[in-house]
């Protein structure tokens, strides 16, 4: 039978606390990564690349530091698209400033540059929280995409006010400017998301997760019991900015190549990421994979099938693009708060019972 944990025993503590305690997904797990890493690379092409699977890298990324700051921490914010820029200016100074170093250790050091800027901005956590700190990071999105408006220093005092990824090269291949190739691309981003998947998970399930979570059920228990908010509240801002300063790094350098602070990180990106972990799954490191493949796939395929299949205009398709967006989020928050995550789960837990009712 498909799906059953029947001969699967667990002798060690260690075992049992997998993250894929069924060997079954485990098999999944191993097949998706031998896919990704082994037989993707050869075929990818550039239109697959720039419009499904390096947008869907990208944003993933970005999805895991907001899950982790708003589904495991409790902290709402609507900051998300300003701390991309930040991410995405960092890496900009950084590659003109210092051309001979590489440019992962560029992408990471911008991560840590939009952590400290995280921080800065995560601080009124400490005094208010819910739609008051919505409105608290809504105004550090405004305030961000002012400052690399209007201060010619982040953008190299260029006439255009436009920043431009130089060419960066990794083993030899490629990765930014005109002659990176779609395979290239697809794997820089493919590693990040690898590892900054593997410690989201970790971290959320160890003792950071734990307080994070604690915070977020009911921040007074948790501190009764121990739990320091200044270093909780604070700490998932840092997290959560590293990880989505290094989503704007990638989509800077790696994807658009060139960028311009107002359209490319407007508050339509800090919107379009919460959307992804509202409709993943709030709380769910799968949601939010599940959540960047639904948005990143789903104009894709209403371009395919209604513009290019049926004819429709383009920004009919557009129009319909968003309804079905604000009709599912709708929906998601009234029957299945925890979204796409949720209903998988359930998936799997009737097939492990079929065909015996639940």
């Amino acid at each position: 039978m498909l799906y059953r944990e029947a001969g699967d025993f667990k002798t060690t503590y260690r075992d049992d606390g997998q993250t894929f305690p069924i060997r079954l997904d485990r098999w999944g797990y191993y097949v998706t990564l031998a896919v990704a890493f082994g037989i993707i690379p050869f075929v990818i092409n550039d239109y697959w690349a720039s419009a499904v699977f390096v947008p869907f890298l990208i944003y993933a990324i970005a999805a895991l530091g907001l899950n982790i700051l708003t589904g495991y921490a409790g902290q709402v914010s609507l900051g998300t698209g300003g701390f991309m820029a930040v991410g995405a200016y960092a890496v900009y100074k950084l590659m003109t400033a210092f051309p001979d170093i590489s440019i992962v250790i560029h992408i990471l050091l911008a991560g840590g540059i939009t952590a400290m800027v995280g921080v800065l901005f995560g601080l009124p956590s400490l005094r208010i929280k819910g739609f008051y700190l919505a409105v608290a990071t809504l105004a550090a999105q405004f305030f961000l995409v002012w400052l690399f408006n209007k201060v010619p220093w982040f953008y190299n005092y260029s006439a255009s006010g436009q920043i431009t990824a130089p060419e960066r090269t990794i083993l030899g291949q490629a990765v930014t400017g005109p002659a990176s190739t779609a395979s290239a691309k697809y794997l820089i981003c493919l590693v990040f998301v690898f590892a900054l998947a593997w410690i989201a998970r970790n971290l959320t399930r160890g003792t950071l997760g734990r307080k994070w979570m604690a915070i977020r059920d009911m921040d007074i228990a948790a501190e009764i019991i121990g739990v320091n908010p200044l270093t909780a509240k604070l700490s998932a801002f840092a997290v959560s900015s590293f990880f989505i300063g290094i989503a704007g790094a990638l989509l800077f350098a790696v994807y658009l190549g060139a960028a311009e602070v107002g359209e490319a990180f407007g508050i339509n990106k800090s919107f379009l990421v919460l959307f992804m972990v509202i409709i993943g799954g709030l709380g769910s490191i799968f949601g939010s994979f599940a959540g960047a493949a639904f948005m990143v796939m789903m104009p894709v395929f209403l371009k395919n099938v209604l513009v290019g299949s049926l004819g429709w205009p383009t920004d009919l398709a557009a129009h319909i693009e968003l309804m079905i967006v604000g009709a599912l989020i709708v929906m998601f928050l009234i029957v299945e708060p925890h979204g796409l995550a949720r209903l998988w789960s359930l998936t799997k837990e009737k097939l492990r019972l079929w065909p015996f009712p639940h």
